[in-house]
């Protein structure tokens, strides 16, 4: 097993180039790995003041994510820190540019008393690659505009709470998460995800973007 060796606060972590195995699948597999999830942690370079979920990593943000719906955020992800970046990369799937969103993006926003307006939102720029060299990125507002929006970041919409198993190919009305097209991009096909905090400040182990998941629509 191929591993990439990422460093966070001066511990050295092991990014496993696939899933764990599970001793409920008689072929060793996790039955997780079948479905349309990152497969395997590309580099990840942690931003100031990141550190939580770097006990599990790179699990953590492989496979479904762990929502906890609108009204609460899930403990179930990694802290990229101030400014961290992360690439996650799908093993032998390809995502495709199809009718509509191509690619979800889970982190663990919420609505305070439900109110979207107010929603507790850690915006980050996101770009994919067809070769994990070149990237094209989205255009990010990661200042928003007052009223809950970030146009084209992640970490702004909750990820509901859904069964990954009954809901493959994902459906972006129904599990959450922020949606991109690849057509906005003028791409026909992409292999990689990259992910940058876009935080100007923080404090303590969990601040900037906090990853849960990246899952995919439509791919080969």
């Amino acid at each position: 097993m191929i591993a990439k060796i990422a460093t966070l606060g001066g511990l050295l972590l092991a990014a496993a180039c696939s899933s764990s195995g599970s001793d409920g699948d008689p072929s060793g597999e996790d039955p997780s790995a079948r479905l349309p999830y990152a497969r395997s942690v590309v580099s990840f370079t942690p931003g100031a003041f990141a550190g939580f979920g770097a006990d599990r990593f790179p699990e953590i943000v492989l496979g479904p994510p762990g929502g906890e719906g609108r009204g609460a955020g899930s403990l179930d992800v990694l802290s990229l820190g101030v400014g961290g970046e992360i690439v996650l990369d799908f093993g032998e799937r390809t995502i495709e540019d199809g009718p509509g969103p191509d690619f979800v993006v889970f982190e663990n926003a919420f609505y305070p008393e439900g109110d979207r307006t107010l929603v507790f939102a850690e915006p980050a720029a996101v770009a994919v690659s067809a070769d994990g060299d070149n990237f094209v990125e989205y255009e990010c507002d990661a200042e928003g505009d007052g009223n809950g929006r970030f146009e084209g970041c992640a970490g702004v919409t909750p990820t509901e709470r859904f069964d990954p198993f009954e809901l493959a190919p994902l459906d972006p009305e129904l599990t959450g998460g922020d949606a991109f097209d690849l057509a906005e991009l003028d791409l026909g096909e992409a292999r990689f995800v990259r992910l940058v905090d876009r935080a100007r400040d923080g404090s303590g182990n969990n601040a900037g973007f906090d990853l849960d998941a990246v899952g995919l629509i439509h791919f080969r």
